[in-house]
């Protein structure tokens, strides 16, 4: 009788491992200036040096180890050199064929975002306005939203930003950074008031720690449709920071993976990590953080 039953039993087995769900991986990395030389002027006043060959080798074989299906970066130059970086990339091993790129008011350093799953929506925003001090002001890097199938059955929205730097200006830099962080949220509510149980992961620089209101800005009231839980990565050994300013010498916690309601029960929270290893700063000044999706909706713990 069991020989009987052995070819529909593995029939079923098959069966089963087919909707087995999908783990992919989603990095956030701010590479630091992957940028073209360019001398100072009004838009860019310090100048900017191009990225040594040194430092891109090391970028990428970083980026290898991660292995990501889905790579949201910071500090991207051109679309000439995420081009560049897409190419440097395939020929490592990491094939990411599908990208995002987003030209706001920073005419040097711009969000963008390589993806192995196809981009089926893209609702990136370059022109989004606040007022500051009576004044008409923009994001200057605008907010990267696009929506990626991952499996016929799974779309995964990623919204990536990178927020006021610490450089300070006449009308503080932490006040700009705040209502930048403002209008994040206000984009995220836009998205779950159309899609309450949407699978959105919000990622990027944000320049600041969570004691900041731009922490509590972007995540949202607790409890919420739409508050954003933070990941809280760590890297082997336990450390969370993920950029050191060197004139400081200060480590601190910058980069963020935050996770909607539908996607929380989704994300591997034990695999949400900061990369670890002894030349990590021969890449950036900042570390990648990443962590673990199961791509199939309504998994429960």
């Amino acid at each position: 009788m069991f020989l009987q039953l052995l070819p529909a039993l593995l029939a079923l087995g098959i069966a089963a491992s087919a909707v087995e769900p999908r783990e992919i991986v989603f990095c956030s990395y701010n590479v630091e200036n992957y940028t073209d030389a360019k001398p100072p002027s009004e838009a860019s006043r310090y100048g900017l040096k191009a990225k040594p060959e040194k430092e891109i080798a090391a970028l990428v074989e970083i980026v290898k180890e991660i292995a990501p299906d889905i790579l949201g970066v910071c500090e991207m130059g051109s679309p000439e050199k995420l081009a560049d970086f897409q190419k440097r990339l395939a020929a490592a091993g990491v094939e990411l064929p599908h990208t995002e790129f987003v030209a706001a008011l920073d005419e040097d350093r711009h969000l963008a975002l390589l993806s192995r799953f196809p981009i089926v929506a893209r609702n990136s925003q370059t022109d989004v306005g606040f007022v500051l001090n009576g004044q008409p002001e923009r994001v200057r890097r605008g907010f990267l939203d696009v929506t990626v199938q991952v499996t016929p059955d799974y779309r995964l929205r990623c919204v990536g930003t990178h927020l006021k730097s610490k450089l300070p200006i006449p009308e503080g830099e932490a006040v700009v950074r705040r209502l930048e962080a403002q209008k994040l949220r206000e984009h995220l509510d836009g998205i779950f008031a159309k899609e309450p149980q949407a699978n959105v992961i919000c990622y990027g620089d944000f320049n600041d720690t969570k004691d900041q209101p731009m922490f509590h800005a972007v995540t949202g009231p607790r409890g919420s449709v739409g508050y954003m839980t933070d990941l809280w990565c760590r890297d082997p050994l336990g450390d969370k920071w993920t950029y050191h300013w060197k004139n400081a010498d200060e480590y601190s916690r910058i980069d963020y993976l935050f996770v909607s309601p539908g996607l929380l029960t989704e994300v591997e929270r034990s695999k949400a990590s900061v990369y670890r290893s002894e030349n990590w700063s021969a890449a950036s000044d900042h570390r990648p953080v990443f962590t673990s999706i199961r791509a199939t909706e309504g998994r429960r713990r």
